[in-house]
């Protein structure tokens, strides 16, 4: 490629983040999870459009380091092979000057990325990455950055970080502020935490044209998907009926498929591209705990917001994802794992655990007023309580506030707001 073009490109890359320091972004919790001490690469991974490269630029700009940017998502460079690669290094030297960290966006675009990386790895460099979601995959990262990558997790505004982003005052306990949370909360489970979407006013059109690139140019492409039509309106179908217990039979029997392989494997795509996020059910056995899993969307924009969705409210399952993607944010920090607890008598919706252990056992609910609801989720909790030992019970609705005394049999319960509940940790 030509040296002037590339040295063109970079230079106004490297302008664009100067004007972002005159920006503020809203803070992150996964920024807590970027070491930039490592002599590993930081690799941020997600759905597209989650806030990856803001990120990265938040934790370089609070820690006060020198770096150099490149984003090869940039059609001028979209010609660039791995050799020149070197040249790349060699430009932003002469922007930059001496650096010791290097942010990469979208770098999986130019093929033998991880040779590159690999090499600057062992110079010492600290390397901050992102990248589209299906291209930058944990395995993909094992087999080629085995050992000297560290893969950091993002999904769309939490509740906490949407309120950040509307300068909703999540602390005082005024009326107004109390209603003013209720008020954004009851938007946020409609709208979802896509940060680009909180600055449109077409969500549906936004939702539509990611979900399309996702399917067409991350999966597709990537995968060679030989039946794209059926594949499409298999995740579109996905999308309309999540949370839910999928079955590859069922799949292959109502969208054409060959066989159940083939229905497994296009799941697995969609949850690669982190569209959709699993949970598996509670069980001491391993054979166990891989049999019935859930799906969930990565997003509740992402559970209507599109043609043919044909979506209603659906506000108790907009609840029970808001409450999954919070506890999966909370609990891979904390090094918990998290299962759905079913059988024969009842059911619990979450149960944290660590090791064998089961910490706490959480149900959701949009509203309990209706006897026959509350005892069906009390029972959900009560019946997980006695079959594992945890003596921790959340029972988590739209609005309810109350303590319920412990029993004989049963400890206490705490039913809580969903909105105070996302708010303190």
């Amino acid at each position: 490629m030509d040296t002037r073009i590339l040295e063109m490109v970079l230079t106004e890359q490297a302008e664009e983040m100067e004007r972002k320091k005159t920006l503020k972004f809203c803070d992150r919790m996964e920024e807590s999870l970027v070491n930039l001490d490592s002599t590993q690469a930081q690799v941020v991974i997600g759905v597209r459009r989650s806030g990856k490269s803001t990120l990265c630029f938040n934790v370089l700009k609070k820690a006060g380091v020198k770096y150099a940017y490149a984003n090869f998502d940039d059609e001028r460079l979209a010609e660039l092979k791995g050799s020149d690669l070197n040249n790349v290094l060699e430009v932003l030297y002469k922007i930059h000057g001496d650096f010791n960290y290097l942010f990469i966006d979208e770098i999986q675009n130019i093929p033998e990325w991880y040779l590159f990386v690999n090499r600057l790895l062992r110079t010492g460099m600290h390397i901050l990455v992102t990248g589209s979601n299906a291209k930058l995959l944990s395995g993909e990262l094992a087999t080629h950055l085995t050992g000297r990558h560290n893969p950091i997790p993002l999904y769309p505004f939490s509740f906490a970080e949407y309120c950040e982003f509307r300068n909703v005052d999540t602390k005082k306990l005024t009326t107004q502020a109390v209603a003013l949370r209720r008020a954004a909360f009851d938007d946020y489970l409609k709208q979802g935490g896509f940060p680009e979407v909180q600055s449109l006013p077409d969500t549906r059109g936004y939702i539509t044209a990611l979900v399309d690139s996702i399917l067409k140019r991350d999966i597709e492409q990537r995968f060679k998907v030989v039946y794209k039509a059926a594949f499409e309106r298999m995740a579109h179908h996905l999308l309309n009926v999540v949370p839910a217990i999928v079955s590859d039979r069922a799949l292959r029997a109502d969208f054409g498929f060959k066989s159940e392989h083939t229905s497994r494997n296009y799941v697995g795509y969609l949850k690669q591209a982190y569209l959709l996020t699993e949970l598996h059910k509670f069980s001491y056995k391993s054979s166990l705990r891989v049999m019935g899993e859930k799906l969930y969307p990565i997003d509740v924009a992402l559970m209507n917001n599109r043609p043919d969705a044909m979506a209603a409210d659906n506000l108790g399952w907009r609840l029970e994802t808001v409450v999954y993607l919070e506890l999966q944010r909370r609990c891979r920090q904390a090094g918990l794992d998290i299962y759905y607890f079913s059988d024969r008598s009842g059911e619990c919706d979450f149960l944290l655990c660590r090791d064998r252990t089961v910490l706490q056992a959480v149900q959701v609910s949009y509203d309990i007023l209706d006897p026959k609801t509350r005892r069906r989720e009390l029972s959900g909790l009560r019946l997980a309580a006695k079959r594992t030992g945890c003596k921790e019970l959340l029972l988590l609705t739209d609005h309810e506030y109350e303590d319920i005394a412990a029993t004989e049999d049963c400890p206490s319960i705490s039913v809580r707001p969903v909105y105070d509940w996302l708010l303190h940790r």
